[in-house]
């Protein structure tokens, strides 16, 4: 389990294809902390460290993720949001995130407010159960935010400037895909009403 609170960004230093999967290796200051088999959320995505060597790992997507993410995008030298489980005893800074994507989303709109940015995403209601719930939780690429501005395909959030800095959001424009987890609460919630088909 995760919180949505990313702890550092890392950088894509490769991507080798192994038939339908993807293995990427991943710079980052979080490398010599990992050990093998442990769970890292990648862009909202939770995915297993298969090695660790000289202050970068390996992680492998298959097909499944890659079809339902962002990943398949990833380019060598593009920033990934990363964040380790939370501990048992860790503080809940952020909301209950498990490092399932929902669903990819479409960055429409990025508005400097002079000491704050406002991003306005776009997404298929039609795709499972998803929710979005006005001042309620939702993952955007591994980051727990505050939905506004909800309806029935779209949201909008506020980036402050400390997670502009620390994340990838600085590297965003409109027409970019974002993975996407939704409350998983609002996502129980909605199934009790609608009941499980």
């Amino acid at each position: 389990m995760f919180t949505g609170i990313v702890e550092t960004t890392g950088v894509v230093a490769g991507i080798e294809s192994e038939g339908t999967n993807l293995t990427f290796r991943i710079e980052s200051l979080l490398a010599p902390e990992l050990k093998i088999d442990q769970s890292v959320n990648h862009n909202g995505v939770c995915l297993t460290v298969t090695s660790v060597a000289d202050g970068s790992y390996t992680v492998t997507a298959v097909d499944e993720t890659l079809k339902k993410t962002n990943l398949g995008q990833l380019k060598i030298g593009e920033r990934v949001n990363l964040e380790r489980c939370m501990p048992a005893n860790g503080r809940f800074d952020g909301h209950i995130v498990q490092g399932h994507v929902d669903q990819t989303g479409v960055c429409t709109n990025v508005q400097d407010m002079n000491g704050s940015w406002l991003f306005d995403f776009q997404y298929d209601p039609a795709i499972a159960d998803n929710v979005t719930v006005e001042k309620g939780s939702i993952c955007i690429n591994g980051v727990s935010l505050t939905v506004f501005n909800s309806h029935p395909d779209g949201f909008r959030v506020t980036i402050i400037p400390y997670t502009y800095e620390h994340t990838n959001f600085r590297d965003l424009k409109p027409g970019d895909t974002v993975n996407l987890e939704f409350d998983v609460v609002g996502k129980y919630i909605k199934k009790m009403l609608v009941g499980y088909r």
